[in-house]
């Protein structure tokens, strides 16, 4: 209780959450009598918690996704949304979602993709005719897509942690993530005529199409460059976001040549900042996880849920409630650290297997990215358009409870959650 207590008021106060979590472990250390014996360990915690070789992928996927953003892919991959979605009713809205699914490949990252479209999309939309609260709430529902479609940092987080592997959860992500942008469109279909949505003049002709394909092939390779080698067996998740900086600074520099040393270096601390914090709670997270482990917490929970219920159904809800209640008010990376240790001898003892496990906490968390009232997405979207977040959540309603709707559906069915990581050997 002591923990719980410190780490709440710590949080409260406004200290960073990495540094709250590990002062919360030194405070269990203490208090289980341990005295500096224990804390003499904590370094060597704090060490051995990020000492783990596919941590080296995250780094490099976020800086590919920086260079590959900055050197103006994001406005080439929405023109070949435009003209492949544009000409129905709502076409930018469709454009926005699926240009989603596009940009998916390059960053990985929610906040990245609500940010970019926030400043692009959701300004051409309003000129368009689209309300801004609804613009922003399209672009909201669209960002989870990012790290649902590989490459997804929170799966390198999860498969480094709980030694389930990353080519699986990658595999594993594709179909979720399609099936996002597909419902989620279908939300902005039946919605219509209710939103007033506008209606494109013309559709694109054959010949444009073509045209803004081209000019956007050297975008589409890169998640190809990824998921291929890594699918295919060729190359583990760490050289694979090597080999994608590589490729995104040769387009960069020799194709597109719009990248230039200044960009670049402002790309490397914008990458350096983002790893630092992840890598701090990761690294603190380790004092806090062995103190629950010295403790039998997972051990204690996992009996306190199945005392509730022993049938698999229930319990997978149960773990999602609790996934999406802690998401609503704290970081996803933070939760994913405290919580998988935790949560994850819960699915073993109903048998589920790993990367079905690791695909229902990473969308789960990703979908409370756009939750009230610490949805990172819907304050990235609030700061940037000017929207209160309050009218944002509203309109975001439709599309939250269909994602919510997807997420039970790939929990409960087992055979469409692990359809691609059994057709790619990572799943019996």
């Amino acid at each position: 209780m002591i923990v719980a207590v410190t780490f709440v008021l710590l949080i409260l106060f406004g200290m960073p959450i990495g540094f709250a979590i590990g002062l919360a472990g030194v405070v269990g250390l203490i208090d289980m009598g341990g005295g500096p014996n224990f804390l003499a360990i904590g370094p060597s915690k704090i060490f051995n918690g990020l000492n783990i070789f596919p941590f080296l992928a995250m780094p490099f996927f976020i800086l590919a996704g920086e260079i590959m953003n900055g050197i103006g892919i994001t406005d080439r991959l929405v023109k070949l949304a435009q003209v492949l979605v544009g000409r129905f009713r709502g076409g930018l809205a469709h454009t926005n979602m699926l240009a989603s699914v596009f940009f998916a490949g390059l960053t990985g990252s929610a906040t990245a993709d609500a940010a970019a479209f926030g400043r692009t999309l959701v300004p051409a939309m309003e000129k368009e005719g689209y309300s801004r609260d609804y613009a922003c709430a399209v672009t909201a529902a669209g960002s989870i897509i990012g790290p649902t479609i590989p490459p997804s940092g929170l799966m390198v987080v999860y498969g480094s942690l709980m030694g389930v592997s990353i080519g699986g959860l990658f595999a594993a992500g594709i179909l979720p993530g399609l099936v996002i942008c597909l419902v989620c469109m279908g939300v902005i279909v039946i919605g219509g005529k209710r939103e007033n949505l506008p209606k494109a003049a013309r559709g694109a002709t054959l010949r444009e199409v073509w045209d803004t394909f081209v000019s956007s092939l050297t975008a589409l390779l890169m998640p190809i460059i990824i998921l291929g080698g890594i699918l295919g067996g060729v190359v583990t998740p760490t050289e694979a976001a090597s080999i994608a900086v590589a490729y995104a600074l040769f387009i960069g520099i020799f194709v597109y040549r719009t990248l230039n040393m200044r960009d670049f270096y402002s790309m490397l601390v914008r990458t350096a900042r983002i790893t630092g914090v992840i890598f701090v709670i990761i690294a603190f997270a380790g004092i806090l996880g062995w103190w629950m482990s010295f403790e039998r917490i997972p051990q204690m929970l996992a009996g306190t849920v199945l005392g509730i219920s022993e049938n698999p159904y229930a319990v997978i809800a149960i773990i999602i409630g609790i996934l999406l209640i802690v998401g609503m008010v704290m970081d996803i990376t933070a939760i994913l650290i405290i919580l998988a240790p935790v949560l994850v001898p819960l699915t073993e003892q109903i048998g589920l297997e790993p990367i079905h496990a690791g695909i229902i906490f990473v969308l789960a968390l990703n979908i409370s990215l756009m939750t009230p009232p610490v949805g990172a997405c819907l304050f990235v979207l609030s700061s940037v358009t000017g929207e209160k977040l309050e009218r944002i959540a509203v309109k975001l309603m439709p599309f939250l409870i269909a994602e919510i709707t997807i997420l039970f559906l790939f929990a409960f069915w087992e055979d469409a959650a692990l359809f691609l990581p059994r057709a790619f050997g990572f799943a019996q």
